[in-house]
């Protein structure tokens, strides 16, 4: 483990102070993804007696959970590509691996344990086993293969054992990304993107496909090893990486965004169609990769774009909050306050709406109080003096956790 982060090679035409907010207002359509199809789940997955999806009619429940079936998969996709783009975006010259690692942690685990200890209160210790406790609270859960323990406690948490990994690993995969060749980075990013269809081939082809999932045509194996498995989800933070070198080289070409969303659409309707595993990566991480490197290299020209206008980066700011909290405000407070009712379409758009705002209400809270705070109390040891050029790079690192 090298003792200071590497250096990364960048185009001197690009200002170091770049803020790329448009990747920020970015981050709540990911998270949008993930509520989605949490709201629109045909079971409760904690007590499996009545539905989470608010709509009585049962053809446009099915229509919307088939709609966005694929959403939950992506939007955790968009996270971890993200990380790597901004972690390798965000380095700080000379910055010591310690003082690095220690940002990070602190970064995801105040929310974590937050809301760890308020699902644990609110319905996971009824259920639970103390082993689910345990490994949830560490952030190992993902590595097991019991589902029971993958999304034990706080259930969307599951994301940040890959996070965790990934940070861990930063380091070390920086080596080795900052000495590839500016003319193979191309080169590269295609590998990744053909490593994430390896790993369907894989899981499709040699992983044991019994028993199979109740909800989707994968046994529960396939999905662990494809989906929760922390280390299959290498490939998208390495392309993150490889794309911030990328475009801090100068080497993005300029892309329309009417390009840019054709391209999103066509990967969205892709994953409607292609089977499992492929639809979780495969299908989108072409368009969500020139998507972010558009924006960041929108934000480098100081293009002004809805995705960096005022609401958009202060939702982007909340978005770790907001998915931290919705399975806490879907999982249990649907149920807590509404049963297993289900209603007429206009008043389940109510409802879906409620359950949204109910969402980001928990996110800003848990953002205001608990990871703000946090950043400033911890994230930088007492010995290092705060930053006092005022032309030093502004700190655009978030949790890109999904």
């Amino acid at each position: 483990m090298p003792a200071t982060m590497p250096v990364v090679e960048s185009d001197p035409r690009i200002p170091e102070r770049t803020s790329l907010n448009s990747l920020t207002g970015m981050r709540p359509f990911a998270a949008l993804l993930v509520f989605a199809i949490h709201i629109l789940q045909p079971f409760d997955p904690i007590k499996p007696t009545g539905p989470i999806n608010p709509f009585g009619d049962q053809d446009v429940a099915q229509g919307l959970y088939d709609f966005f079936a694929p959403a939950g998969y992506m939007g955790v996709s968009f996270f971890f590509l993200l990380s790597g783009f901004i972690l390798t975006w965000s380095l700080r010259p000379g910055d010591r691996v310690t003082h690095y690692l220690r940002r990070r942690l602190v970064k995801i685990f105040p929310n974590h344990l937050v809301t760890w200890g308020i699902a644990l209160a609110l319905f996971a210790g009824a259920y639970a086993p103390v082993s689910a406790w345990l490994s949830s609270l560490f952030l190992v859960n993902s590595y097991s293969t019991d589902a029971a323990l993958q999304m034990g406690v706080n259930p969307p948490a599951w994301s940040l054992c890959s996070e965790l990994l990934f940070y861990m690993l930063f380091p070390l995969a920086l080596l080795g990304v900052s000495r590839i060749q500016l003319n193979r980075l191309w080169l590269w990013a295609g590998t990744m993107v053909a490593c994430t269809v390896g790993v369907g081939l894989v899981t499709t082809y040699i992983v044991t496909d019994s028993p199979k999932n109740p909800i989707i045509p994968l046994s529960m194996t396939q999905m662990w090893f494809n989906y929760t498995f922390p280390p299959m989800r290498l490939f998208e933070f390495v392309l993150g990486m490889l794309l911030a070198r990328i475009v801090l080289a100068g080497k993005w070409p300029r892309i329309p965004a009417a390009a840019v969303l054709t391209l999103l659409a066509a990967g969205y309707a892709a994953a409607l169609y292609v089977p499992p595993p492929f639809n979780f990566v495969s299908a989108t991480i072409i368009p969500f990769s020139v998507a972010i490197g558009a924006a960041a290299s929108a934000d480098i020209r100081g293009a002004r774009t809805y995705l960096n206008g005022r609401f958009m980066v202060w939702f982007g700011n909340v978005s770790f909050g907001f998915y931290m909290c919705q399975g806490i405000v879907v999982f249990w407070g649907r149920p807590a306050l509404l049963g297993a009712d289900t209603y007429s379409t206009p008043v389940a758009v109510l409802v879906v709406i409620g359950y949204f705002l109910a969402t980001l209400l928990a996110g800003w809270l848990l953002h205001v109080l608990v990871e703000k705070p946090a950043m400033r109390a911890w994230s930088r040891s007492r010995k290092i003096p705060p930053r006092s050029d005022p032309a030093a790079p502004r700190e655009v690192e978030h949790a890109a956790a999904g």
